[in-house]
């Protein structure tokens, strides 16, 4: 266990050979017993850091394994956490950024111990809802995450769940013990930023009859979520830097430098690269809080999970609302599918608590489900064997127009590519009432 003073031993290589270096390794932890191990990689070796990992044998490894970078991308950093890092930290070292970080894998090392459901389900993750890869190419990332101890910024529309997003990294990291506080940056008028976020000491200004804690502080220990990060005056973002930096802050009014251990999950609905063009968020602060950046996908992008979160919500409004209602109709589910839900899941969850409360039945019909704005009337259903043949029909008429098109109407050479004859290739033409002659000024 760490203390006051331990004990280093430094290793290294010439060259990296997967088997000669796999064995000092395992030699070298064999004898020196490490409680944490820093890899210094090769930038080299980001780019494909398998045959480091199967070396050095990270997975078996008891201890903590945190590796240093000069820099990377987040699609490497988080190659490296997929690959059974624990962390990592970016040079230049400073105590203040990785002694809290090694405490805290130490401790999760020792608890080892997993969520409690009861608790997840308390805190909202359960709204992590979803099938569709757009979801989940991003869900996946949430774990990786939540394992080190990196700073993050989460972009996505009003209503898409980025708070909830915030809330799993934290719960399911070694910090989930400690507070976990959610700041809207919109919503703090612009000359109480800083007092909120630093706190101040009595007499600071006018009214300040005493001394007060800020979110900093509130927040020791866990993590910090800023949302509409974008909102913050640019003053407060200049000293939300240097905490990011340094771990140090000053109240308002103190000449004492304070020091928290606060991780700090940002978050904004409008793209961080044109805010920054803007000047509404600082360049430094960006790239400092980019460390990690996840980009939730907006509801209409994933309408397969739309039946999924309705029957979500359904059961959990029913229950408690304790109303009746057990399902939702098809065509309602289709009414639901067919919006575009410019406000995301937060929307859906309003529509279906509406819809409960409105119902009189014990399914919910297309009735019951009020959307702004004229909304057309439903398609009937199609059977599988009329949706299939309808996706044939245009994959074909798709496919002979772009041969077409690159063969200048030369249904000779079009046939030849698609390994058809010549004769079938063109019934495919008449039957889908194909122009040749439009093509042939393509030549």
């Amino acid at each position: 266990m760490l203390g006051p003073s331990f004990e280093l031993r430094h290793e290294s290589v010439a060259a990296f050979e997967p088997a000669s270096c796999g064995k000092e390794f395992a030699a070298c932890v064999s004898e020196f017993r490490p409680e944490a191990v820093f890899v210094f990689p090769p930038g080299a070796l980001l780019k494909r850091p398998e045959p480091l990992f199967a070396a050095l044998g990270v997975e078996a490894l008891a201890a903590p394994c945190i590796f240093v970078v000069e820099d990377g991308e987040p699609d490497e950093l988080l190659a490296l956490l997929r690959l059974g890092a624990s962390d990592f930290v970016t040079s230049p070292l400073k105590p203040a950024n990785i002694l809290p970080r090694v405490w805290a894998l130490l401790e999760r090392a020792r608890q080892k111990e997993a969520v409690p459901q009861r608790l997840r389900e308390r805190l909202g993750l359960r709204h992590l809802i979803g099938e569709s890869p757009a979801f989940l190419s991003e869900m996946k990332k949430v774990p990786l995450v939540a394992r080190c101890d990196a700073y993050v910024l989460l972009s996505g529309e009003t209503g898409t769940g980025k708070e909830v997003y915030a809330r799993a990294i934290h719960y399911l990291s070694a910090r989930q013990h400690k507070p976990f506080i959610p700041v809207n940056c919109g919503a703090i008028p612009l000359d109480l930023v800083e007092n909120e976020l630093f706190g101040h000491e009595r007499g600071a200004f006018t009214g300040a009859n005493d001394a007060r804690h800020g979110l900093l502080r509130e927040a020791e220990g866990g993590t910090l979520f800023l949302d509409e990060i974008d909102c913050l005056p640019l003053l407060a973002q200049v000293k939300l830097l240097r905490f990011l930096q340094e771990k140090e802050y000053r109240p308002l009014g103190s000449s004492k430098t304070c020091r928290a251990d606060v991780r700090v999950i940002g978050a904004s609905n409008v793209d961080f690269e044109e805010a920054v063009r803007a000047g509404k968020l600082r360049k430094d602060l960006y790239y400092r809080l980019s460390v990690i950046r996840l980009t939730l996908p907006p509801l209409r992008e994933r309408r397969g999970d739309i039946p999924l979160l309705a029957r979500h919500f359904l059961k959990k409004f029913s229950h408690e609302l304790d109303k009746t209602p057990a399902d939702i109709s098809a065509e309602g589910l289709e009414l639901m599918a067919r919006y575009d839900w410019p406000g995301n899941v937060r929307e859906l969850e309003n529509v279906v608590e509406r819809a409960v409360v409105m119902s009189e039945g014990g399914v919910i019909g297309s009735s019951d489900i009020h959307l702004p704005g004229e909304q057309p009337p439903p398609e009937p259903i199609e059977t599988f064997q009329q949706a299939k043949s309808k996706t044939v029909t245009q994959f074909e008429k798709d496919y002979i127009q772009r041969l077409l098109l690159a063969y200048g109407g030369n249904i000779t050479r079009a046939a030849r590519a698609a390994n058809k004859n010549r004769r079938a290739f063109w019934e495919l033409i008449r039957k889908h009432g194909i122009d040749v002659n439009a093509y042939k000024s393509f030549a």
